[in-house]
């Protein structure tokens, strides 16, 4: 990540509604567009549009460091900011609703923008809200090959689906390919060196499914307790074990007395020790309040952050992490403890 460059957040940028999207565009100079700049629309993207572009292209994250991409609505002028550019990387997805009013925008009215969707030919990848995880084991492979198969053939409503893709590395490595070829497209002349980046970051991506695949060989347990926002089901699918946690696949729902009575007796029938919980809800390092009702009421002893990687904290953005380093400094050691993995 380039860390030296602009501020993720400019005052006063962001989108409103689609009607006012529609009509902002109408003085922008399309010569003025230049594919040296871009956006994308929270930071996972964010940093593999670094990581591809390298120095050819200056990407911005207009989401603001501490803040959850999915769920966040911008305000006053971010199309017209994001049609200055040459570039727009984002995900078709309800979601993200903002970034496909822009996206539509871009494409109707002004064609000079690259506008990428990370999830292009992924649609038969994508895992249903209610997906049941199987959480016997395998090698971490099996859901390539099976939900092509339960999807074929059949026209689902978007919304039914859990946009959470990036949490998966081998998808993870799709997108980075799927990104790296609309710039491509777009900016020929810097054709090889989005290719070669795109291989290498893909390349580390496979070393992380592979340490992935030898945490979860070697867990003597298969399910753990996460106190926040249902957001992992990718992660579980691919590696085989349980992400229980009381609360929806909205991080404004707030759990029942009941639901978080079935995660404490979860907790003392599973001997459970370390609770999980969105490090976005604790920015200063305190636990939330879920955390704290669950230590105080259940045998859990200690808690640990697992990131969902929608978003950055400040010091995590001080010690440049992007994905990959959430990854492996925050997810990992969690993951770890909480499986007991070797």
């Amino acid at each position: 990540m380039k860390l030296t460059r602009r501020a993720l957040v400019k005052a006063g940028t962001g989108a409103v509604t689609t009607g006012a999207i529609a009509g902002c565009l109408d003085d922008i100079d399309p010569a003025s567009a230049q594919i040296d700049a871009g956006y994308a629309a929270f930071f996972t993207l964010w940093d593999w549009a670094e990581q591809v572009s390298g120095d050819a292209i200056d990407f911005e994250n207009p989401v603001g460091t501490g803040e959850a991409g999915h769920g966040w609505q911008p305000s006053g002028d971010l199309t017209r900011n994001v049609a200055d550019t040459g570039a727009f990387v984002y995900l078709d997805t309800p979601e993200f609703s903002w970034a496909q009013d822009l996206a539509a925008t871009l494409e109707s009215d002004y064609d000079t923008v690259a506008v990428i969707d990370g999830l292009e030919g992924l649609e038969d990848r994508l895992l249903r809200w209610d997906h049941e995880v199987d959480t016997g084991g395998h090698d971490g492979n099996d859901h390539d090959e099976t939900e092509s198969d339960d999807h074929e053939g059949h026209d689902h409503d978007e919304t039914d689906y859990d946009p959470h893709v990036w949490l998966d590395p081998v998808i993870a490595g799709e997108i980075v390919d799927t990104i790296a070829t609309g710039l491509a497209d777009a900016d020929p002349d810097n054709a090889d060196t989005y290719e070669e980046n795109a291989a290498a970051y893909v390349d580390d991506l496979e070393s992380l499914d592979e340490r992935l695949q030898d945490l979860f060989g070697s867990a003597d347990r298969r399910t753990a307790v996460f106190a926040g926002h249902d957001s992992f089901t990718y992660l579980q699918d691919r590696y085989g074990f349980e992400l229980h946690t009381p609360v929806g696949v909205s991080p404004q729902e707030t759990p029942s007395s009941g639901e978080i009575s079935e995660t404490i007796s979860l907790i003392d029938d599973e001997g459970i020790e370390t609770i999980l919980y969105d490090p976005f809800e604790a920015p200063t390092g305190e636990y939330p309040q879920l955390v704290e009702t669950l230590l105080r009421d259940s045998t859990a002893t200690d808690a640990m952050p697992l990131s969902h990687l929608s978003g950055t904290l400040s010091a995590w953005e001080d010690e440049g992490w992007g994905y990959r380093e959430q990854m492996e400094e925050i997810n990992l050691p969690a993951l770890r403890e909480v499986v007991d993995a070797q």
